[in-house]
């Protein structure tokens, strides 16, 4: 966002720029050019009083001045609003001396020449030679180029030097409008004509008044007067009064800044040794009533449009004089008093009192010395500055499209070729949408660049943009390179499978294709599948763990990976697969079958150990909880028939972990016989198992009181076991285990 002012001709929030047009919390960076109240004096209201969050800019002496000029702004409204003359709805209070102050905290420097970057917005001040502290701004986005150059002058005056032309070319272009196609008097020819017309007045008896910015261009005539003064001793006793007592603040800002003015007062300083602006001729005053003006004077006040204040109280008072003279030496900006007195009315209206009216005899004379670019000298700084589209602002819409039309003409036979330039002013509020044609480029850094790649070479690595800048880095690079940070996730899921490694990897394998078996050892079947998700199989424990990378494919598959796992050995499949008939003495026949067992029709052998019946073991047969028994290294049989009706097994662990696991089954084997036995025993033990691997230690199994509990934090939920119905006051946890658990009633249902 470039500047943030009022309107000179209104006040209140009439004078604000349409803000409410678009989101001031979008602006990242707002810029400020110079001091003047057309480009500064709505800034504590937008720092105070919208959702701007950004961060405001502008240089040094602007910054200095700033707090003096807005200070006296915001008491000049609250005098005004306390007489009455601000119309009713004008809502006059901006803001108070309070936002000021607190805004002017946050507000940041920077120094010509010096680059700034903020998110990807690049930016570097020049002089533009307008007022001591105005700055244009060359401003770098995502390979754009803009040049601002606000309020700006291509000519040196006394004290401050032109305005710069940048090394760079830009592609936009941003550039005042104020004089349109007018053409300024020299200005040695204007100081001539100013001093004539002072010294001609005040030898006819007259008096002078000369209505300024009590900043800017009032210095510059200063400085004039002063040496015109020194040179004609007829004058001396004349009083020349500075009525402004803001201007005497911040003429220490003046008298300290003389190193960011022109070489030309920067040497004479140094020579005499006397800072130029300490005056000897001019006179401070603060109130009309300590300046004594029976006598010939000049008077330099501000305001400049003669809006209210000092200058408008004098003019009122001088103007019935016909000896009298109104110099205006500053843009007239319409509907202000400085516009409409250059048409010399008869009479002018009372500031006080509208309604009064008082007689205009006094002599009305216009000698710019505004510090604007003329055509001609604008017209030269675009042909140096040399952009591809301009954007013409700050000006009256009729001297705009007159400087539009002269420069489209000055263009034209550049039209419909490369080099065409083009120019646009738009009105208030409007949306103008340019495109520009940009390359994209993206530096290659780190490991990356070590090696120059040939023609045709596939580079490969992350691409990485930040704000508006393409970096591509390696991944090892980029904590190095970026303010990224990598993480890794590892992920580890240990839960019960109730098959051995056959079933287990024939059903991998039938799902993936293959698998990479990475151990086949008598205690550990590991394999990988697709390269991303190991397996780690028990055939002792029927524990399984499940291990990889965290990935938008790897969870994929390991989610695949899990499923299989927990309803191996109830797929339909598995069934068919583990299934051979035999006859029980008359009982219902079953399928039992195993690549390690082709036996014939057998008496189911009961398992005895020393606290009682463990369950019917036949060897690689499926037991009554689901699982898959097969001698094994840690099981020992007491005898080799396997016709009789009873093989007494002693079970023997390897080791503790190993003792305390089966001393654990038994244990709960013994508890649970009789439980198992009843229909659908089997179903809710299932049921809880996919309960436990899903949330762990927060799930209890209580099978004494048919219902389980899950405590997650200060959430309880309480599932029962007859109609599986859960109870708790949290929805989302609700909501989570019904989920679950109609998936785990679909995944344990008998076939039929």
């Amino acid at each position: 966002m470039l500047d943030a002012g009022v309107h000179p001709a209104y006040t209140g929030i009439d004078s604000l720029p349409f803000y409410d047009d678009f989101d001031l919390s979008r602006v990242d960076v707002l810029l400020i050019s110079h001091f003047h109240l057309d480009h500064a004096a709505s800034l504590p209201y937008v720092m105070q009083h919208t959702n701007f969050k950004g961060r405001v800019f502008m240089t040094y002496p602007t910054k200095a001045i700033y707090k003096w000029l807005l200070n006296d702004f915001v008491r000049v409204t609250q005098i005004q609003e306390d007489e009455g003359t601000i119309g009713e709805n004008a809502n006059s209070f901006l803001y108070t001396n309070e936002d000021l102050m607190d805004s002017f905290d946050k507000i940041e420097t920077v120094d010509y020449h010096s680059t700034i970057e903020i998110d990807g917005i690049k930016f570097t001040a020049y002089h533009a030679g307008h007022v001591l502290g105005a700055a244009m701004f060359f401003i770098e986005m995502g390979g754009l180029k803009i040049l601002f150059t606000g309020d700006y002058s291509r000519e040196e005056d006394r004290h401050l030097s032109s305005a710069e032309v940048p090394g760079k070319r830009p592609d936009l272009l941003i550039t005042e409008s104020t004089f349109g196609t007018a053409t300024h008097i020299p200005r040695l020819e204007r100081e001539h004509k100013l001093t004539k017309m002072i010294h001609s007045t005040i030898q006819q008896g007259g008096r002078c008044l000369l209505p300024v910015f009590a900043l800017g261009r009032a210095q510059e005539i200063l400085l004039i007067l002063e040496e015109y003064w020194k040179d004609h001793k007829d004058l001396h006793k004349v009083p020349i009064y500075y009525a402004s007592d803001l201007a005497r603040k911040c003429m220490a800002v003046y008298q300290r800044y003389i190193y960011m003015m022109n070489e030309s007062i920067r040497v004479k300083m140094a020579e005499t040794n006397q800072n130029p602006f300490f005056f000897k001729y001019i006179k401070n005053i603060t109130h009309i009533d300590r300046m004594n003006d029976r006598q010939p004077c000049v008077m330099i006040a501000s305001p400049g449009m003669l809006q209210n204040g000092l200058s408008r109280r004098v003019l009122e008072k001088w103007s019935p004089d016909p000896r009298n003279s109104l110099i205006l030496t500053g843009y007239s900006v319409d509907g202000t008093m400085a516009k409409n007195i250059l048409r010399e009315p008869n009479e002018i209206p009372s500031v006080d009192n509208p309604e009064v009216t008082i007689p205009r005899r006094i002599n009305v004379e216009e000698i710019s010395f505004a510090a604007h670019v003329d055509f001609e000298q604008n017209a030269e700084f675009i042909d140096l500055v040399n952009p591809k589209t301009i954007v013409l602002v700050h000006g009256e819409s009729n001297p705009m499209g007159r400087l539009k039309s002269a420069l489209l003409s000055k263009y034209q036979k550049l039209k419909s070729t490369e080099e065409e330039i083009k120019i646009y002013n738009p009105k208030n509020s409007t949306v103008l949408l340019l495109e520009f044609k940009a390359q994209k480029v993206a530096k290659v850094v780190g490991s990356l660049a070590n090696k120059l790649p040939e023609n045709g070479d596939k580079l490969s690595g992350v691409l990485v943009q930040k704000n508006f800048d393409l970096n591509l880095i390696a991944v090892d690079d980029i904590k190095e390179f970026t303010t990224l940070t990598t993480t890794t996730i590892e992920q580890k899921q240990k839960l019960r499978c109730n098959a051995n490694r056959s079933l287990v990897e024939w059903q991998f394998s039938q799902m993936f294709g293959s698998i990479d078996v990475i151990n086949d050892s008598d205690d550990l079947f590991e394999f990988e599948v697709m390269n991303s998700v190991k397996i780690k199989h028990n055939d002792y424990l029927y524990i399984t763990e499940v291990q990889w990378i965290s990935g938008a494919m790897e969870d994929t598959i390991a989610d695949s990976s899990i499923a299989i796992l927990l309803s191996c050995d109830s797929l339909p499949a598995s069934v068919k697969l583990t299934s051979k008939s035999c006859s029980h003495n008359g009982h219902c026949h079953h399928s039992h079958s195993h690549e390690e067992s082709k036996t014939a029709d057998f008496e189911k052998p009961v398992v005895k150990h020393e606290h009682g019946d463990v369950g019917t073991l036949i060897k690689g047969e499926p037991m009554t909880d689901g699982s898959i028994i097969k001698a094994e290294p840690g099981i020992k049989q007491e005898g080799n028939d396997t016709t009789g009706d009873e093989i007494k097994v002693k079970i023997e662990p390897k080791d503790d972990e190993d003792a305390e696991y089966w001393l654990n089954t038994q244990v709960k084997s013994e508890e649970s016989e009789n439980v198992n036995n009843e229909d659908g025993s089997l179903k809710l033990d299932r049921i809880a198992t996919i309960l436990a691997t899903q949330f762990g230690d927060a799930f209890v199994h209580n099978r004494e009181e048919n219902m389980g509990i899950i405590k997650i934090g200060k959430n309880e939920a309480i599932i029962t076991y007859d109609d599986f119905k859960v109870e708790c006051k949290s929805g989302a946890l609700r909501g989570r285990i019904e989920g679950i658990l109609s998936r785990a009633c679909d995944l344990v249902s008998p076939l039929n």
